[in-house]
């Protein structure tokens, strides 16, 4: 695993956090306002992931062209929006890197759409274990018996979870 390496960093304008909140609204909804501070800075790191520091903690990224919290910031800000829930056999493999496939999924949020950020949560204590982009919309995920649904980024151990600041 190799390390992920902070290269700039800046605090943003009002107007640019206003934004960024606004952008993570359509994402995740009202839950959005678990984000707000009056400090926001960006993170730029030599992997070329985006990530924006909250009160000097890593709690939001871009992701696939969209903001969504990071893994900590889903651990310090639980949201109900965009939750795949997978039983206790697919936990060994999704924290590995591994994608998710429809079988071990036990629960699907209605409003995932195909192409947006997801976060992949385990099924015994709620707590987030993945975030991906889905692949299909919540109706068609339903639907499907096997294959795979989630196109994992990343998960808890990858380099951006051990990312020190």
């Amino acid at each position: 695993m190799s390390r992920i390496i902070a290269k700039k960093r800046h605090t943003i304008r009002k107007s640019q956090a206003q934004d960024l909140l606004a952008d993570l609204q359509k994402q995740i909804g009202s839950s959005a306002a678990l984000f707000s501070s009056g400090r926001i800075e960006i993170l730029e790191t030599d992997a070329g992931i985006m990530l924006y520091l909250v009160d000097k903690k890593p709690l939001l990224m871009h992701l696939g062209g969209y903001v969504f919290p990071t893994l900590k910031g889903l651990l310090e800000h639980p949201i109900p929006e965009r939750r795949v829930v997978v039983d206790s056999g697919a936990v060994p493999f999704v924290i590995k890197g591994a994608d998710v496939m429809r079988p071990g999924i036990t629960s699907i949020s209605d409003d995932i759409r195909a192409g947006m950020p997801v976060q992949v949560v385990e099924e015994r204590h709620g707590k987030p274990v993945a975030i991906g982009i889905s692949l299909f919309d919540a109706g068609e995920m339903r639907e499907k018996s096997s294959g795979k649904v989630i196109k994992t980024h990343y998960y808890v151990g990858d380099e951006l979870w051990a990312l020190e600041i």
